[in-house]
């Protein structure tokens, strides 16, 4: 294991994965940052960036660490997982219907008058959901209160949060911190989507946020840093993370990512948090995500 500017790297014998699994991985990636695409040209406005930033974390998260069962969002042992970034969700509608969770139909309602799928996810409307979004800051509070829950009740489910760089401004997710490292829970494992960037611009220029891994170790989280985009440390360290059953501490992921990953232009542009591509365009950023277009 090696560390390079503060991340994790693993070869390919300790990370564990597959060529074969990677591939998988890759491909859910894409998928994600398709779909949101595809989506958002039925709502003419979203937050394509805030997905692209995190596809690879949905990707391994989903289709590799956490323990879900297809077509079963109630199942009362599976992992949880709370999208504090709530606008990303654009991107999180596309996995449930692939698990089965909410139909195709529902999918393709996005956004439209009456549909349970609006720019944020609503837990009383969307099977899978498990906490709903709008205003950011409430869902590591939400995660905390959902891991010693599960400690009572003798469940043994992890608890995933992923939250962006910008929502460390909040001071709920500061108090939430306090309370998850009192209560010891080890079973918490929160996930910043460090890309740099909100809707004002540069999270730094806005509010600084930094030293983000140190602020976390003073509050007694566990803290590891790694390439959001790389899926091969990235799984590996979740797998790890998920496989500690006596860790006594909760645990924070700074995963280093790229706002707009995969489009040239919205990794450069900041402005690109909200918008909407006209259909050549989209077709352009298609053909950037699958390789075709330089």
């Amino acid at each position: 294991m090696t560390m390079q500017n503060g991340i994790t790297h693993r070869s390919k014998v300790q990370e564990g994965l597959t060529e074969n699994q990677h591939r998988w991985l890759c491909d859910r990636a894409q998928f994600v940052r398709l779909e949101a695409i595809r989506l958002i040209e039925i709502a003419k406005v979203g937050h394509y960036t805030s997905v692209f930033s995190c596809a690879e974390i949905l990707a391994a998260l989903f289709y590799d660490v956490m323990s879900l069962r297809r077509g079963e969002p109630h199942w009362q042992d599976r992992d949880r997982f709370l999208l504090g970034k709530g606008h990303a969700a654009v991107g999180l509608f596309p996995i449930l219907a692939d698990f089965g969770f909410i139909t195709r139909e529902m999918l393709e309602s996005y956004t439209r008058l009456g549909s349970p799928l609006g720019d944020h996810p609503d837990m009383t409307k969307v099977p899978g959901i498990d906490f709903s979004s709008g205003s950011l800051g409430h869902a590591l509070s939400v995660s905390a209160g959902m891991a010693l829950g599960a400690r009572r009740l003798h469940k043994d489910f992890t608890v995933f949060t992923l939250l962006g760089d910008g929502e460390m401004q909040e001071g709920q997710v500061w108090e939430a911190a306090l309370f998850a490292a009192h209560h010891r829970l080890g079973r918490l494992i929160a996930i910043v989507d460090r890309n740099g960037f909100q809707l004002d611009g540069r999270v730094d220029d806005v509010i600084g946020i930094e030293p983000l891994s140190a602020k976390w170790r003073s509050f007694n989280w566990e803290v590891h840093e790694v390439d959001g985009h790389n899926v091969a440390d990235l799984t590996s360290l979740l797998r790890q993370l998920k496989a500690d059953k006596v860790r006594d501490k909760p645990v924070c992921v700074i995963a280093q990512t790229v706002k707009g990953k995969g489009i040239p232009y919205m990794e450069t542009e900041p402005g690109w948090h909200l918008g909407y591509l006209a259909p050549e365009d989209a077709q352009k950023a298609i053909n950037h995500i699958k390789g075709q277009e330089g």
